[in-house]
């Protein structure tokens, strides 16, 4: 030991998640610098970046927190919101969230950590979950065929409007909206059909829709207002236009009333938020998109279906996988490249746990104390204008409405001003009778002494109409009435739970995914109650603490990227490009270049790149790329040149989709630039860069960033995500703004921006503490290193895969970025061996399987993250190296090219029971590595059917014996 003594101040705690985020400890980056052959991280940085990019100043933040002071900090900062008891509805309602569900899910790292189910095999538990929430919205909506989750209700809408010009077979471009409808919907609808030249047509579909050809409309049922309308007439209209009826509903209320498909609707949208979902100021939820049978190809976002494995035994899958946007690109149905997982697991179990006879109490409930509500305001002398209600009434108080309001915020109540003349009131499962007798108090100060709730509650009678009135039954499969003891729900949640590969279980070496550490010190805030249950419409001044953090957090991404502004409401990386693009657009058509509409995308891009682009009114244009897997200069300024007078941009990823620093970045956003075009800089591989280069000093104009990626915020088993975007002080007044909330977008003052994409002001902000965790803890030294060795993690795997793999794209000196792709075209014909065979083998070492087939056919991409310690990166090496030696025996005929390790893989739990006959012994089938441990992980099903599941797709819950185990 040093004979040093340390001072008290040399025993702080400093900034200690640092070492804890980046996983190789100094002696492991020595050895690893070697392999690689370099001398120091900053030598790595010199020969992979481009000198002519790195920044000439390091990053200019606070000096690092403890994990003990930010969160100290973050406390504080909570502190500052105050919660009133929201009433305001319009779309966000309370909700008690059960305890075993947040402890076990929310909050449980074997869930929020692990990726999008691609790997069907070792995501069987998640997909299960998944499968249960399609069942809910199919019974609760009374339509067949659900999706497991979008966005937002907004988007959802958009979505549904986009399928309907698809489907329909109208020929119009017209879409009516009732006017009923919540006003965050209208707008975003609004911004949509804008880009895809659709009008919009506002207005009481029982009085004006008849006078429109339309190709669609979509009703509210309830309305916003909170009248529940019977639509049956309508929608005969509607379908007598060929056009197609969409219902935005709420699953609640769908306990008592009729579902929209009894009343003939072809979709049903809305928010799953109310079932277990924090408000979090708007986000992160779960929307729900169920429709037709005859739809199913052409509904939005994953589908959940049932097929069987090897084995012959149902197993679970994402069906219709050819709707994906890295194959069909700019023919995709939508640019949704997630949904939101962690948020629809956490509805399904909900439904679970309270079971139909749970749900439907709740829902009477809430019912009931509405026109408990009501009645008492009626006695008091005041005009309910809502007939027939769920949840909601609207109130007449001519000229008093702020009056009214204002009273209720002295009671700690917020409620909706409609207008000057009118109050909307919401009720939902946290609200107490004590409650409802304060809202009479901000009518009447003496209004205890009129009414009573007890006396009301014995004569309240039933507003909703009989042919309105649900007879059909709900949440009739076994699944939800099997768990209402917390002891099976508990079980229920780990059997499912370990089914699963995530971060807590092994490496996850995604490529284009940064799959890095969500720390738990990050995660602990978003639980916070000033963070947790707040309405995103609350006013402002109750809301200082958020206000707070979007400063401080937007401030820390401009210093990292070198923007000037920066919008924090794309609620994922694909809206994030969508706004980028349309921000984009509406800064041309300022400057009445309102033409230009082509968009250069490199032919390696990312598959919502040229999605984002059709939706945003663009053409595509492919720009090649080069043998060495870089852009093709001259084929792109030859493209530039050709479009000049309608170019609108050019989309760009870097470093590069194929994990290379390209030298020629600069010149390329040169190009764009003088031709008359933006560049959008796609931040998809931002890990690469944070500390070294700013995009913004290199020549982009717009970028959306993954937090979800580079700044920690866990990917939720697909979702949420949050794809803010960060752009130069010109394009600021056009990026998007809010329609309920103003100040949004401060560039465009009193004018709404560049329109709204999302539901909330500031999409997922409940989960924005996270990032600001991260970059908080980390400063400008761990920021940086922690790219430093990213880079090195990557050139480490590639060197010591390189015999066995060639590696497909490098840069100088045999260089790759922070990922590499792995060749495996190379193993012979008569072998028979696939990437997806390599990929299914992977399992049996307790191996999610690296990013396939993209962007390069019959390879792997793998990005190992600065997270991962050099002894789990070893681990997985050797299961490669492993795999290809028993690739080799098939090669060379020691190995059954047919009945091999390989081929037969995943092997399960139930080939170890059986009568084993395989031509390998069991050794070599379950523990590849050699060693036997208790954290072995047992792949739950066989190899899955997927050409079968979609030719019999299946997308309910099938029998429950069928999924036992």
């Amino acid at each position: 030991m040093s004979d040093h003594r340390p001072s008290l101040n040399d025993l702080r705690p400093g900034a200690n998640l640092i070492p804890r985020h980046i996983g190789p400890r100094q002696g492991d980056i020595d050895d690893m610098l070697k392999v690689v052959q370099a001398d120091t991280l900053d030598d790595l940085v010199s020969k992979v970046v481009p000198p002519s990019i790195m920044a000439d100043r390091p990053l200019a933040l606070p000096a690092p927190l403890s994990e003990r002071e930010s969160l100290s900090y973050l406390r504080k900062m909570a502190d500052r919101n105050e919660v009133f008891t929201s009433m305001m509805g319009m779309g966000y309602y309370g909700t008690v969230t059960p305890k075993v569900i947040l402890r076990k899910i929310l909050e449980n790292p074997g869930w929020y950590t692990a990726y999008t189910p691609y790997q069907a095999e070792v995501s069987q538990g998640r997909l299960e979950a998944l499968l249960n929430f399609q069942q809910m919205v199919q019974d609760l909506t009374g339509l067949p065929m659900a999706n497991a989750s979008l966005l937002d209700e907004a988007t959802a809408a958009a979505e549904a409007m986009a399928m309907a010009k698809r489907v329909a077979k109208s020929k119009s471009n017209v879409f009516f909206v009732d006017r009923d409808t919540h006003p965050q919907t209208i707008a975003v609808l609004k911004t949509r059909a804008d880009a895809f030249g659709f009008e919009i047509i506002v207005g009481d579909p029982f009085s004006e829709l008849d006078a429109h050809q339309i190709f669609g409309a979509l009703l509210s049922y309830p309305g916003s207002s909170g009248e529940v309308r019977d639509f049956r007439t309508v929608i005969e209209n509607i379908h007598a236009q060929k056009a197609f009826a969409i219902m935005a509903t709420d699953l609640l209320a769908l306990a008592l009333l009729t579902p929209p498909g009894e009343l003939g609707a072809d979709v049903a949208i809305g928010n799953s938020q109310r079932f277990g979902v924090p408000l979090g100021y708007g986000g992160p939820h779960a929307a729900f998109f169920a429709t037709m049978d005859a739809h199913k190809r052409a509904i939005p976002g994953r589908i959940i279906g049932v097929s069987k494995d090897s084995h012959g035994n149902n197993a679970l899958r994402m069906a219709l996988q050819t709707r994906e946007q890295h194959i069909r690109r700019d023919k995709a149905t939508s640019n949704i490249c997630t949904a939101q997982v962690l948020l629809a697991v956490t509805a399904s179990f909900f439904a679970l746990y309270h079971g139909p006879e749970g749900i439907l109490k709740i829902a009477r409930r809430v019912h009931r104390l509405t026109g408990i509500l009501r009645d008492g305001l009626v006695a008091m002398g005041h005009e309910i204008v809502t007939n027939c209600y769920f949840d909601t009434i609207t109130i007449k108080v001519p000229g008093q409405a702020n009056r009214v309001a204002a009273r209720a915020r002295e009671k700690r109540i917020n409620v909706r001003v409609v207008d000057a003349d009118h109050i909307g009131i919401s009720l939902d499962e946290t609200t107490r009778p004590a409650e409802v007798e304060r809202v009479w108090t901000c009518f009447s100060t003496n209004a205890l002494n009129k009414v009573s709730i007890d006396k009301l509650d014995e004569k309240v009678g039933e507003c909703i109409l009989l042919p309105l009135q649900r007879q059909s039954e709900f949440l009739q499969h076994p699944v939800f009435s099997r768990y209402q003891s917390e002891t099976e729900m508990m079980r229920y949640i780990r059997t499912l739970q370990m089914k699963d590969i995530s971060l807590d279980q092994s490496m996850i070496p995604l490529g284009s995914c940064t799959m890095k550490l969500n720390a738990t010190s990050e995660m602990i805030p978003i639980t916070l109650r000033n963070f947790a249950h707040m309405h995103p419409f609350a006013p402002l001044d109750q809301c200082q603490g958020y206000q707070q953090l979007f400063e401080e957090l937007e401030g820390m991404l401009c210093e990292i990227t070198g923007f000037d502004a920066v919008s924090l409401q794309p609620n994922a990386g694909s809206q994030g490009e969508y706004a980028g693009l349309l921000t984009i657009r509406h800064y041309q058509e300022s400057l009445g270049e309102g033409q230009r509409n082509i968009c250069l995308i490199p032919s390696s891009a990312h598959g919502t790149n040229p999605a984002s682009a059709v939706m945003a009114g663009m053409k595509v244009v492919v720009v090649q790329c080069d043998e060495d897997g870089n852009v093709d200069v001259d084929d792109l300024r030859d493209k530039a040149q050709t479009h000049k007078d309608d170019l609108a941009a050019l989309m760009i990823t870097y470093p590069s989709t194929h994990g290379v620093f390209e030298e020629s970045i600069s010149e390329i956003c040169r190009i764009i630039h003088d031709n008359g075009g933006q560049v959008y800089f796609d931040g998809a591989n931002l890990n690469a860069l944070v500390g070294l280069v700013r995009p913004a000093e290199i020549g982009a104009d717009v970028c959306h960033m993954n937090l979800h990626k580079t700044f920690c915020i866990p990917h939720g088993g697909g979702g949420p995500g949050v794809g803010p975007i960060g752009m130069k002080a010109h394009l600021a007044p056009f990026a998007p703004g809010h329609k309920v909330i103003d100040g949004v977008n401060p560039a465009a003052g009193s004018d709404a921006g560049g329109g709204q994409i999302s539901a909330a002001p500031w999409g997922s902000a409940s989960i924005l503490p996270i990032s600001w965790s991260y970059i908080a803890m980390m400063g400008s030294e761990g920021l940086t290193r922690a790219t430093k060795v990213a880079i090195l993690n990557a050139n480490y795997i590639a060197r010591r895969l390189a015999p066995h793999y060639p590696i497909v794209y490098s840069g100088p000196g045999g260089y790759v970025a922070h990922e590499c792709i792995i060749e495996m075209r190379h193993f012979t014909p008569e072998s028979g061996i696939k990437v997806e065979d390599v990929a299914k083998r992977l399992a049996d070492y307790g191996f999610h399987a690296p990013t396939m087939s993209f962007p390069v056919p019959e390879t792997m991409m793998i990005e190992p993250t600065e997270s991962e310690s050099k002894k789990e990166i070893d681990r997985f090496c050797e299961a490669l190296i492993t795999i290809r030696r028993e690739i080799a025996d098939i090669e060379s005929g020691k190995a059954d090219p047919e009945n091999n390790l390989v081929k037969n893989s995943p092997h399960t739990h139930l080939l170890l029971m059986s009568n084993w006959q395989m031509p390998y012994d069991k050794d070599q089938a379950f523990f590849p590595l050699g060693f036997h441990n208790t954290q072995k992980y047992w792949p739950p099903v066989g190899r899955i059917d997927n050409v079968g599941g979609d030719r019999n797709l299946i997308c309910s819950c099938p029998p429950i014996e069928e999924l036992a185990g």
